[in-house]
């Protein structure tokens, strides 16, 4: 293992090098940045997708871009890979008593309140509780993690009726919104924004990821529209031409077909 590990770290310093290549001499961390968003979502594609084959190739993706960044951190003389792992060993060691000390914990809420609480102590919601929160976190995960912060605090919905409440709260402001005489996009904006942040906090009480949720339904759609598209083209037809009340007799075949 460590044998492999070295090799591929030799591999990134011999791309980066003097006669190494072009293109990974001229990337920077900026430029890199992209290419492991893009990595991430390929594992999550690839996990959701229960493709074990892809998900080893799209891991092996990520960690070259995970070493790409931590040789450029190098170059410039910031850290090397060799801190990047002591300083997440020391990290995961300690935020882990319960496992390498003398903590118990009873179950995983307990974990996750010890998790918090070392964070605590270790300076890291000095200022706010909501402080670590990346801002370039897809907008519904960034709203999860927020609602999930505050809770840790006390607040919080007290149960998922009084979140039900405010969902038909929230339903009806945005009607109101769009029915307004004179009403702005703005006031729209705002109130999409209130009702999401709603769902989001329905799917939290839920125990669900409302990033995934929203993932597999955006996935379904596209296999139903397809099957739409495919539909039409075995009858010769365009969808610019067909009516609506015949896509939507084929979305309905697709989804009695399972898809």
């Amino acid at each position: 293992m460590t044998a492999m590990f070295d090799q591929l770290v030799a591999i990134v310093k011999r791309l980066r090098s003097k006669d190494g290549c072009p293109w990974d001499k001229e990337q920077t961390a900026e430029t890199i940045v992209n290419f492991l968003i893009e990595e991430s979502y390929e594992v999550v594609d690839s996990v959701e997708e229960k493709d074990h084959a892809k998900i080893k190739e799209e891991l092996g993706d990520l960690l070259f871009q995970i070493l790409f960044l931590a040789r450029i951190g190098a170059e410039e003389g910031h850290f090397t890979i060799e801190d990047v792992i002591e300083g997440i060993s020391t990290k995961m060691i300690s935020r882990h008593p319960h496992v390498f000390g003398e903590k118990v914990c009873a179950d995983s809420e307990e974990v996750l309140k010890q998790w918090y609480d070392i964070k605590k102590s270790e300076g890291r919601h000095d200022e706010s509780v909501l402080n670590g929160v990346p801002k370039s976190l897809p907008a519904l995960l960034r709203a999860q993690m927020i609602q999930s912060r505050a809770s840790r605090v006390g607040f919080d919905w007290q149960t998922i009726n009084d979140v039900s409440e405010k969902l038909d709260e929230e339903i009806a402001e945005f009607k109101s919104a769009l029915t307004e005489a004179g009403s702005s996009s703005e006031r729209a904006e705002d109130e999409l924004g209130d009702l999401l942040f709603t769902i989001v906090n329905i799917s939290r009480f839920l125990k669900l990821n409302p990033e995934a949720a929203l993932r597999k339904t955006t996935n379904r759609f596209i296999r139903r529209f397809k099957y739409i598209e495919d539909s039409a083209k075995a009858l010769g037809k365009s969808l610019d031409d067909m009516p609506l009340a015949e896509m939507d007799s084929f979305w309905q075949k697709a989804k009695d077909c399972g898809l």
